[in-house]
Formats: C-alpha cells, sequence, structure tokens
C-alpha cells in the first residue's frame, strides 16, 4: 500500500476539524480550559450547554440555569446552535478545546456521536437519574424532553365532516381535501408516508424506501407549502395558508394558544427526544453531573412541562406534580405515548446521508 499521502491527507484531516471548531467558537464568546478550581462553587467552575435556543433555552434558563446556580454556585450558560452540532463535538473533543462542557442532543446525534466522543454519566444508580424511563436513558446520554411530530389541521376547515386523524388521512385527498404542508426534510416524512401506505407502525424500520417514495410520488402534487423548520408550522397553520400539516406539538400548542381554530390527532405520532450529554475529557465533569441530576428531578421537569417540554420522569405526570389537563397534552402521557412511534435514531444513523440525498433528488424531480 502506498502511503506517501497520509501527511497531507492527516493535514487536511485536521484543518477540516479546525474549521468547524472556528464555526463554533465564532458562534460563542466562551472558550473553556481545564483548571484545578473545580471544587463545588468554585468562582472558576463554570457550565456552558449547547441548546437549541428559541423558547426552550428561555425556559432552561429560568427553571434550571439561574435555580442551579443559587444551590449549587455554579453559573451555566446556555449557547443556542441551530443545526445538530455532531461536526463541533467531535472537533472539541479531538483537538480537546472546549466551547461547551455539555450539549443538549437530540436521539439521533447520540448515536453518531457516542462513547467516542461523550463522557459517562455514571449515574445508572442515582435515585433521581434512576427513575427515569429507561426508553430515555443511556450510559452517556440522560432523556430531558421528549417531543413529537403529530397530524395538525385547522378545525375551521374540518366543520361538519370528519376530520383527520392519521396518515393515511392525510395522504387521502379526496375524502379530506384541503391545503396541505409537508417537510422539507426524510425526518419523520419518511416515516408518516410509510404509515400512509398502510405499514404498521411496528413495522415501519428498517424503511422501505422505495415503497416510501413511491408513496411520497402520490401526495406530492398535491402539497401546497413545503417547509423548513418547526416555526413555520405554527405560522402556517394561525396564518391559514395550510388546512393540514405534521407539525411538532409544542408549535401546535402555541397556534393553538394564540386562538387560532386547530387541533391534532395523536394517533401515529413519531416522537424523538434530548438529552443531557457531557463532552468527553470536557472540564468540570463532577458539576455537569450534578447539573444533569438537578435537571432530572421531577420538580423541575414539572415546571418545563408548561412549556410542551415532554418530560421524562413518570412522576410528572402523576397528580401533584401538574394539572392532568396540561399532562395530556405531553407525548409522555401514557395513553399517548402508546399511540406513538419512536424514532429510531440508529436507523438514521446507517442510513441518513443515503436517504437525504435520495430526497433532495425527489424534491427536485
Amino acid at each position: 500500500m502506498n502511503h506517501q499521502h497520509q501527511p497531507n491527507e492527516k493535514r487536511r484531516a485536521v484543518i477540516k476539524k479546525m474549521a468547524a471548531l472556528s464555526a463554533a467558537v465564532v458562534a460563542s464568546p466562551f472558550v473553556i480550559t481545564p483548571s484545578r478550581g473545580t471544587e463545588k462553587g468554585s468562582a472558576k467552575q463554570k457550565i456552558i450547554i449547547r441548546t437549541s435556543g428559541g423558547y426552550i433555552q428561555k425556559a432552561y434558563e429560568e427553571i434550571l440555569f439561574k435555580p442551579f446556580k443559587q444551590k449549587f454556585g455554579i453559573e451555566v450558560i446556555g449557547i443556542p446552535s441551530n443545526a445538530e452540532p455532531t461536526a463541533e463535538v467531535k472537533a472539541m473533543v479531538e483537538t480537546k478545546t472546549y466551547t461547551w462542557n455539555m450539549a443538549c442532543l437530540s436521539h439521533r446525534a447520540i448515536q453518531f456521536l457516542g462513547l467516542a466522543y461523550l463522557e459517562p454519566h455514571r449515574l445508572e444508580h442515582d435515585p433521581v437519574v434512576s427513575t427515569i424511563m429507561p426508553q430515555f436513558i443511556s450510559p452517556y446520554s440522560v432523556g430531558t424532553n421528549v417531543f413529537t411530530i403529530v397530524l395538525a389541521y385547522r378545525t375551521d376547515a374540518f366543520k361538519a365532516r370528519q376530520a383527520p386523524r392519521t396518515w393515511q388521512d392525510f395522504w387521502d385527498v379526496k375524502n379530506f381535501p384541503g391545503r396541505r404542508g409537508l417537510r422539507k426534510s426524510p425526518f419523520d416524512t419518511i416515516e408518516e408516508a410509510l404509515m400512509a401506505d398502510g405499514v404498521l407502525p411496528n413495522a415501519v424500520y428498517p424503511c422501505d424506501l422505495d415503497r416510501a417514495f413511491h408513496s411520497l410520488d402520490r401526495i406530492k402534487p398535491h402539497i401546497s407549502v413545503w417547509y423548513q423548520n418547526a416555526p413555520e408550522t405554527e405560522q402556517l397553520l394561525k396564518s391559514s395558508e395550510v388546512d393540514l400539516i405534521p407539525a411538532f406539538t409544542d408549535r401546535v400548542l402555541a397556534a393553538i394558544n394564540a386562538g387560532a381554530p386547530v387541533a391534532f390527532s395523536w394517533d401515529q405520532h413519531i416522537y424523538g427526544y434530548d438529552n443531557w450529554t457531557i463532552l468527553k475529557g470536557a472540564p468540570n465533569v463532577d458539576a455537569c453531573r450534578e447539573f444533569i441530576k438537578f435537571a432530572s428531578d421531577p420538580r423541575q421537569q414539572a415546571l418545563l412541562a408548561p412549556y410542551g417540554i415532554g418530560p421524562t420522569q413518570p412522576d410528572v405526570l402523576n397528580p401533584g406534580y401538574i394539572d392532568l389537563k396540561h399532562a395530556k397534552l405531553l407525548a409522555t402521557y401514557p395513553d399517548n405515548l402508546k399511540k406513538g412511534l419512536p424514532s429510531s435514531g440508529l436507523y438514521w444513523k446507517n442510513h441518513q446521508n443515503a436517504v437525504i440525498e435520495r430526497y433532495s433528488q425527489w424534491m427536485l424531480s
């Protein structure tokens, strides 16, 4: 084997990693360096956490970050990042230059990073963390927010006629006429297309892509709006630009709370979840673990529930934590959870690039 090009290849790889890291640093004024001052309450001790930004970060700041500092004397700073920052996490760990100690990451990102880039939290036997629903915890991630895509619709478009409930109804333009919106991304859209074609939820994975795209071919001519980001769905529902659309429940509820005539169905919802993670080798690991324990307490999760942040602690759904009418609007409420399909992070880890490429080509066809 010819090895004469290996130094150049290594150099190019390092340049790529540093470029990704530089982008992350530009987005944040903070760069963390290891310090000996990591005792509890030390002024030098600080936790910087990547979040998805927006209203979720505001909720975390008020309900988690500020109270944690008051209790432990450790400052917590949230740094928003729109995209799933797997490249940035890898660059930080490989170069040992940390912009964040922790990152709030989706179930899909956990599969991409795993033990190579994430620190084991070692909290499996902690009295609080151990009571989290087992499907939302791994050795290096602790679930914090269960989010889900549902079929949402304008109630004024379905007066005096049956409202849609399933993805087959969404695809059925004859019996459920109306302007439709669909996501520009294949995430969840592939699963919706398969269930619309009659695939049972427990048979969705591994996805039959030929069948999914054949199903998508049928609905494509009837899509009025293709959306990119979750906030768009809220606006589309409020403005009555669409009558039916797959949307995250928090955005649907925001539209309802704003007075829009909107409802949704829990049937065949597709749920995923965000996780607290610690970057491998990051400073202040013990403080990070303390934060995860604090954030996982049912009392803290109960305070987040009104924001549509789905609890991973089953106790939150019991009387005494939140009102039953609010509990019924959460993905992890037992009656809702059993109607849903858990999004497979493992499937998307193995097929993401190929599916995105095929979906992009299909969008242009």
